[in-house]
């Protein structure tokens, strides 16, 4: 049984993730698990799109190079996509969500190209991220946070700070209470 929790934080590209995870990972002690990293690090994937500018993940490598990781607990995966990771070895899957406006404006200071922009403005509209996550997981684990400013990044941290702590009393014998 794990005695640190696995943590999923996906959304659409631009919402936050990464500065959600590493303030996370920096204020409790779990691992920052990098998707795209671990992706190029390990050969996880298919090659390079040069149209999207992105890698193409194999998910099968990736889930055999990351599994003992899930196993040992105390992760925080920084993804995109959730519904690939098994339930069984996640604890809490988080949805971060931006207004579009906000979104725009990340994704063009990063130079996204535009159909990259559309694509991720439009999954972001659609709420395609937060369906996979709900319909991948039970609802109990599933939450959806906003992601627009600073203020509301520090309000998730904590927020997620205090689900770390008390998971953590519920697992200390080893068995959710």
């Amino acid at each position: 049984m794990r005695s640190r929790p696995n943590i999923i934080i996906t959304g659409t590209p631009g919402v936050g993730k990464t500065s959600h995870c590493e303030l996370l990972a920096q204020n409790t002690g779990l691992k920052h698990l990098s998707i795209n990293q671990v992706a190029k690090e390990r050969a996880c994937h298919d090659g390079y799109d040069e149209h999207l500018k992105t890698w193409i993940v194999d998910e099968d490598k990736l889930l055999d190079a990351i599994e003992p990781e899930l196993e040992q607990g105390g992760y925080i995966i920084d993804w995109h996509a959730c519904d690939l990771f098994p339930e069984s070895k996640i604890d809490l899957v988080v949805v971060l969500r931006a207004d579009s406006t906000v979104l725009y404006d990340r994704l063009k200071a990063r130079n996204y190209p535009e159909v990259k922009l559309q694509e991720n403005l439009d999954a972001e509209i659609m709420q395609v991220l937060l369906s996979e996550a709900q319909e991948s997981y039970v609802l109990e684990i599933v939450v959806e946070l906003q992601s627009d400013n600073d203020e509301q990044l520090e309000e998730n941290i904590d927020r997620l700070q205090q689900w770390i702590t008390n998971w953590e009393k519920d697992h200390a014998d080893g068995e959710a209470s």
